[in-house]
């Protein structure tokens, strides 16, 4: 929506409209004293709340003269808005937010920011109310007309999230080589149509096919620059504890893990056995034996679980994986689906993402290690958190915990086992790379 740099300057030249808010951005000594938080959020929900558009900072709204902002109090202005997304927005809103420069009326580059928001599943409420957009102003939903939109937004969530078009995303940003692999072999059918049926794309309002959330978690090399948040933070922490009592470095190892969902797990699994310590013994038939703190079956399943089933609709939440002395805590974002309680999870089966959990059921084990446990990732017979739980159990003497944390996260503990517990001499080490 108003990509390119001559259709914003035409645009700006006819002035404000359904689509299009023009702001100033004025200064007081050292802070910003217009626009006000408050204001940016109602309009940049009034956006979310019609068919989107673009706000423009730093262009005056009457005269249509491009001021710009100057180039050391970009950060803040950007800060602002993020602010207002975050803070003042519920649910939050997460706009394209570009700097970018535009020539005043001497032909002077200035620099502006651009907020692009595109229609959205949610209705958006800031804190002057429920707004849209109507014509070149935000006014108040009629309760008539706000009723007629919880209605048909609640409706548009029945067609799952991880089926939803990206509005931000071209077809083109699907890499080949990463969808065929869940089609068939054989098949002849244009990609538009093997990738509808695979729930990699659909056609947005204007019927313009993008891929869908699913497409972009399973065949995007960089997910996160449309899903904010879809990766997986892993950190290795020294001792049982965030920050140690000693001076000593408080993190062993970190790393932000990215790719496709698949890349993701297998990435995820070296993170912990790379960082994990192993101990080894002498067997009765005098070879070596590996003790490892963590059953690497677990940990796969666990970290399958949390990226097939987390909550892609909360914007910037991220997989969070940390590994202590002690123990393996997994956080996945989102609360249970349905009815379900941690309690219920080894009972239970109850997909948030259909498309997500049905694609990685077609991906299969390329890793020696895990191939000889299942062929695909994803199991549909629900035998994962049995397995986490089992199988640990039987290395650490101790059970899994699962528990939600304020209806936004599950939280997962694996407890390590314990080299001393082992009987005979022991050396250990950490895991190979």
């Amino acid at each position: 929506m108003l990509a390119t740099r001559s259709e914003l300057i035409d645009k700006i030249r006819l002035g404000e409209d359904s689509f299009l808010e023009l702001k100033e951005v004025r200064f007081a000594g050292g802070k910003i004293r217009g626009p006000e938080q408050n204001d940016l959020a109602d309009e940049l929900a009034a956006f979310a709340n019609s068919r989107g558009g673009v706000l423009l900072l730093g262009v005056h709204d009457k005269s249509r003269e491009v001021l710009g902002i100057p180039v050391d109090r970009l950060d803040a202005v950007e800060a602002l808005v993020r602010q207002a997304c975050e803070d003042s927005i519920r649910p939050p809103l997460a706009p394209v937010i570009e700097r970018t420069t535009l020539p005043d009326a001497a032909g002077v580059e200035q620099p502006v920011l651009r907020m692009e928001v595109s229609p959205s599943l949610f209705v958006h409420q800031s804190p002057g109310g429920y707004f849209h957009r109507v014509g070149s102003s935000k006014r108040p939903i009629p309760p008539e007309q706000l009723a007629r939109l919880f209605q048909q937004r609640s409706q548009s969530r029945l067609i799952r999230f991880d089926e939803t078009p990206i509005a931000t995303a071209r077809l083109d940003e699907l890499e080949e080589a990463l969808w065929r692999r869940f089609a068939p072999k054989t098949t002849q059918e244009p990609a538009e149509r093997l990738l509808a049926k695979l729930a990699m794309a659909a056609q947005d309002d204007a019927d313009v096919w993008r891929p869908t959330v699913a497409g972009i978690l399973l065949a995007s090399g960089k997910p996160h620059r449309h899903i904010p948040g879809a990766f997986i933070q892993a950190v290795a922490y020294a001792g049982t504890a965030v920050t140690p009592a000693t001076g000593d470095a408080y993190q062993r190892d970190a790393l932000d893990i990215t790719g496709p969902l698949d890349q993701q797990i297998f990435g995820a699994c070296d993170f912990v056995r790379k960082n994990m310590r192993v101990a080894a013994r002498k067997n009765a038939e005098g070879g070596r034996e590996d003790l490892p703190q963590f059953d690497m079956l677990s940990v796969f399943e666990a970290v399958t679980n949390a990226v097939a089933h987390r909550d892609y609709s909360l914007a910037g939440s991220k997989v969070r994986l940390r590994l202590f002395e002690d123990r393996l805590e997994i956080y996945t974002p989102g609360m249970l689906p349905n009815t379900m309680t941690p309690e219920s999870l080894p009972y239970r089966q109850a997909a948030r993402n259909e498309a997500v959990t049905s694609l990685l059921a077609r991906c299969p084990v390329v890793r020696d290690d895990l191939s000889a446990h299942r062929s695909h990732i994803m199991d549909k017979r629900g035998e994962g958190v049995p397995i986490i739980l089992a199988r640990s159990e039987a290395l650490s003497g101790k059970l899994p915990v699962y528990r939600q944390i304020d209806d936004s996260e599950l939280f997962l503990t694996i407890y390590a086992a314990s080299p001393e517990e082992a009987s005979g001499d022991t050396e250990d080490h950490f895991g190979s790379e």
